[in-house]
């Protein structure tokens, strides 16, 4: 398993079109990805998940991946997270 945290930049945080995007990021791979924010775990590939934990731009998230490609799913949904591409 590889974790990495990761602060939220999208000024609007991840809202349904961000977290769209989120979600198709993370289906790219084949890894469990897992999304961790206000003491709450949720299912990254699920957009319902995702926007039920209202996150919003400045919060630090903790990114989680477990499978074959976990190294290059922490590395690639961290930097989104972190530089606005979501």
């Amino acid at each position: 398993m590889r974790e990495a945290n990761a602060v939220l930049q999208n000024d609007d945080g991840l809202h349904a079109r961000s977290a769209a995007q989120f979600v198709r990021v993370a289906n790219q791979f084949v890894s469990d990805i897992t999304l961790v924010a206000k003491g709450e775990e949720v299912n990254g590939k699920s957009i319902i998940g995702i926007m039920s934990l209202g996150i919003y731009s400045g919060q630090e998230i903790t990114l989680r991946a477990e499978g074959e490609d976990e190294d290059e799913a922490i590395e690639r949904l961290s930097h989104c997270v972190e530089n606005e591409l979501i």
